[in-house]
């Protein structure tokens, strides 16, 4: 669910970006809707399962996950069903000793308060989405840009650290080496405050050259 109109947003970046703007051109319209979740979920829902996605292959992923929901009797996980469950139970779910605590550490935080639900993420500026969230064991900045790109629909972000970006970026502009975050970043500035919508055809140049876009 986006809060902006990526049409717009191609419009004011081509503008703005020559290269980016020829790039755009050949490779379409921004299907970044086509990502963002239809129905999104509460942040705890949404941290939880980048938790257990972290470092593992989309398969492992996917079984791990599927184990540790069926703790719940198909109520679907809550902080207060997760809390009440015993390291041993996590663990033999497939879940390291690592992400367990990580697990843990997100339901206590949700029910703090720190981690809020999603109405009231909607109203905070991004910094402060990224300085809330990354108060959890094992969420980092990148893990919350996702969030705010694909789940709060957010406009102008850019994880400056991703590789798929950089390489994106490397192809984009036909550069030697790959851009450090910094200077990624510092271009970026022009892309202000579209930045999100530049990101995603950063990473869509990468999938072309893969030959991963129809």
């Amino acid at each position: 669910m986006l809060t902006y109109d990526p049409e717009e947003a191609i419009a004011a970046l081509a503008k703005a970006d020559y290269d980016l703007g020829v790039f755009m051109e050949v490779a379409g319209p921004c299907r970044i809707a086509e990502r963002a979740w239809a129905q999104p979920v509460e942040p705890f829902e949404a941290l939880l399962r980048s938790i257990i996605y972290q470092q593992l292959s989309g398969k492992v992923a996917g079984t791990i996950h599927g184990r540790f929901v069926d703790l719940f009797d198909g109520a679907g996980p809550s902080p207060e069903a997760l809390l009440a469950l015993s390291e041993d139970q996590l663990r033999g779910c497939g879940l390291s000793r690592n992400k367990t605590l990580a697990v843990q550490d997100l339901a206590e935080k949700t029910l703090a308060d720190v981690v809020p639900e999603r109405e009231t993420l909607l109203t905070l500026p991004d910094d402060e989405v990224i300085a809330r969230l990354t108060e959890v064991r094992g969420i980092g900045p990148w893990t919350v840009e996702m969030l705010l790109m694909f789940n709060l629909g957010r406009p102008d972000v850019l994880p400056a650290t991703d590789l798929g970006i950089q390489k994106g970026y490397q192809l984009v502009y036909g550069t030697n080496d790959l851009p450090t975050p910094q200077e990624l970043a510092a271009h970026g500035e022009k892309w202000r405050p579209w930045r999100t919508v530049a990101s995603w055809y950063m990473w869509e140049a990468l999938h072309i050259e893969r030959g991963e876009t129809p």
